[in-house]
């Protein structure tokens, strides 16, 4: 009898496994079969531009358009806006496709785009302001700025929130406790996770935590002695002419806002786009709460290089390499991924910064300083490949610069090569 019971359980439970199989597979198949190729065609992608590129760089942006008309087509994404700066100049920008498919707006070099979690460099730049000025200390305990967010265990300090080692909490990705809620301050999201443990010992781990940027943003709220928002404006944005850069809204439009998408399935862009539900970034503040343009990226990008926004030893401060109590590097500075890439067989220092929307990425800021490169790439969809675009982007502008140096040092007599 029980061994009845046991084969007719064992069935049962194989049938419920094929049919669960065999629906995915039914659902895989219909996605694939009705996605349709947004831009079939790469050369037919249409793009615009507001300026030629100067001489120098005009061989280069012709290849980079190339690569990005490939990549839009080949990624099924709406759009794509790209922009690139070379020794203190903006020199090119271009949007691809389309900033809403439904209407058929093209997307232009002042579309702006969600940078999502994007933004922690830009709320860096701020931190680093006031580290200037003597009003934050990395060193100190969070509590210094922000007293509503509980001691724990351990010593939380400023420094550990931005390198993300400090061990706070983080959201679910699309599954987040912000997404319909409305936060004037960023304080007003701390009592969501204020009372949460640490998920390790501030300095034993790196994970990414936009729970602690929520609190970085409100030290800068604090410390400041004015609204987050406002801060961002008139000491970072206006400063460097980023007049396309703004906090995001839950609704509404300033400016030219590309419609933001999600993938219709298995978070890839190649099955074709949904238009993605309402969500208000407010409460993530500089954790993930701005929109820009590539253009206004690379301006901020310039900046820090030329060091007219921070001194230089501030720019080394947040954009050096933080390591966690082991000795093991994180890979990750004050607000920035940091990495190498390789130009004409040459190792070089990649400093920059990916952007996630509902988990998916959307953005990418490259910078080179040993270059002087900046490359900036948005796209309206989650889960878009705007990092290996950008690297490619920058490719195009590095090796034609080094054509270009050898071709000037052949043509310099050598007599003349030390003036």
């Amino acid at each position: 009898m029980l061994t009845n019971r046991f084969e007719t359980w064992v069935g049962l439970l194989v049938v419920a496994i094929c049919l669960a199989a065999a629906a995915g597979l039914g659902l895989w198949s219909y996605i694939t079969s009705t996605a349709t190729p947004l831009h079939p065609v790469a050369q037919d992608v249409p793009s615009v531009t507001r300026d030629t590129p100067p001489a120098p760089w005009a061989e280069a942006a012709v290849q980079a358009r190339q690569t990005t008309r490939a990549a839009v087509s080949a990624g099924n994404l709406p759009g794509v806006s790209v922009a690139v700066g070379v020794d203190g100049d903006l020199v090119w920008a271009e949007g691809f496709g389309w900033a809403n498919l439904e209407r058929r707006i093209p997307v232009t070099p002042e579309t702006r785009f969600r940078i999502g979690t994007a933004s922690t460099a830009l709320t860096s730049a701020a931190v680093g302001l006031l580290l200037e000025r003597g009003r934050l200390s990395l060193e100190a305990p969070i509590q210094t700025y922000v007293p509503a967010y509980p001691r724990k265990a351990q010593p939380v300090t400023l420094g550990q929130l931005m390198a993300n080692v400090a061990g706070v909490g983080n959201d679910d990705g699309d599954e987040g406790p912000f997404y319909e809620r409305h936060c004037a301050r960023p304080l007003d999201a701390v009592p969501v996770f204020a009372e949460d443990d640490l998920r390790f010992a501030p300095g034993a781990e790196y994970r990414g935590s936009s729970y602690g940027w929520i609190l970085v943003s409100a030290a800068v709220e604090a410390a400041a002695g004015e609204p987050f928002a406002r801060v961002m404006r008139k000491q970072v944005f206006e400063p460097l002419g980023m007049d396309d850069t703004t906090a995001d809204t839950a609704a509404g439009s300033q400016g030219e806002r590309a419609l933001p998408y999600f993938p219709r399935f298995a978070a890839d862009p190649i099955y074709g786009p949904d238009p993605m539900r309402d969500i208000d970034l407010s409460c993530y503040a500089g954790a993930a709460a701005f929109v820009s343009t590539p253009s206004d990226l690379v301006r901020f990008g310039l900046a820090l290089q030329r060091g007219t926004l921070l001194r230089p030893e501030t720019v080394a401060r947040l954009q050096g390499p933080v390591h966690l109590d082991s000795g093991t590097p994180t890979g990750f500075g004050l607000g920035w991924d940091l990495g190498t890439a390789t130009f004409a067989g040459r190792e070089t220092r990649m400093v920059g910064r990916r952007g996630t929307v509902l988990g998916g990425r959307v953005t990418s800021l490259v910078t080179y300083p040993d270059l002087h490169l900046v490359v900036a790439v948005m796209s309206n969809t989650s889960y878009a490949d705007t990092t290996t675009l950008a690297r490619a982007v920058a490719d195009a502008f590095a090796a034609h610069a080094a054509r270009a140096g050898a071709a000037m040092a052949t043509a310099i007599p050598l007599h003349d090569a030390t003036r």
